[in-house]
């Protein structure tokens, strides 16, 4: 049975108040799922500094707030890697809380972090996946115009199992169809 739409929650950016929420949503992805490779989930403080790092390195970090104001999941783009070279390639990250899932927030945070890494000028958006059987998220980003471009086998150990990291990859604004702009 499909579940209703969810259509009460707004996008905004994240602000210090939202870290608490983001702290727990996360903690529970570390501890239970296999969408991220750590083992321990970050207290509070490191959240923020997380999303600090974000925000100074120019991407969007981004909630889902419900009618009341409670977060229902969170989105961001930071950098893919740290050398200057990939400085115009953002990976994206994308978490939502218990019983939030199949109500298309994710797909509403993902299309609001292309929109805004587009007009902030970066020219690629890479997903890495944790979990190849993290069939809803490759299915959302596959919706959302990612190609798979391959996985890495085998490359975390959580939950008694190894785990691939899916990769996909979807250009932004101009892609590589022209060279970027001077002065980045």
């Amino acid at each position: 049975m499909r579940r209703a739409m969810l259509t009460a929650f707004t996008l905004r950016p994240a602000a210090d108040g939202d870290v608490p929420a983001i702290t727990a949503i996360y903690a529970k992805a570390v501890r239970t799922g296999t969408a991220s490779f750590e083992l321990d989930p970050p207290d509070e403080a490191e959240m923020r500094r997380r999303l600090d790092v974000v925000t100074a390195f120019g991407g969007p970090y981004l909630v889902a707030a419900g009618a009341d104001g409670g977060v229902l999941g969170y989105a961001y783009a930071g950098a893919y890697r740290t050398r200057p070279a990939y400085r115009f390639t953002v990976e994206d990250s994308i978490y939502l809380a218990e019983g939030a899932c199949g109500r298309g927030i994710g797909r509403a945070l993902l299309g609001r972090l292309i929109a805004e890494t587009t007009a902030r000028g970066f020219r690629q958006m890479v997903a890495v996946i944790g979990d190849q059987d993290n069939a809803p998220s490759i299915g959302l980003h596959a919706a959302m115009g990612f190609r798979m471009v391959g996985s890495l086998v085998s490359t975390g150990w959580k939950h008694g199992r190894w785990l691939d990291s899916v990769l996909m990859q979807r250009p932004l604004g101009e892609g590589d169809g022209l060279p970027p702009p001077p002065g980045r």
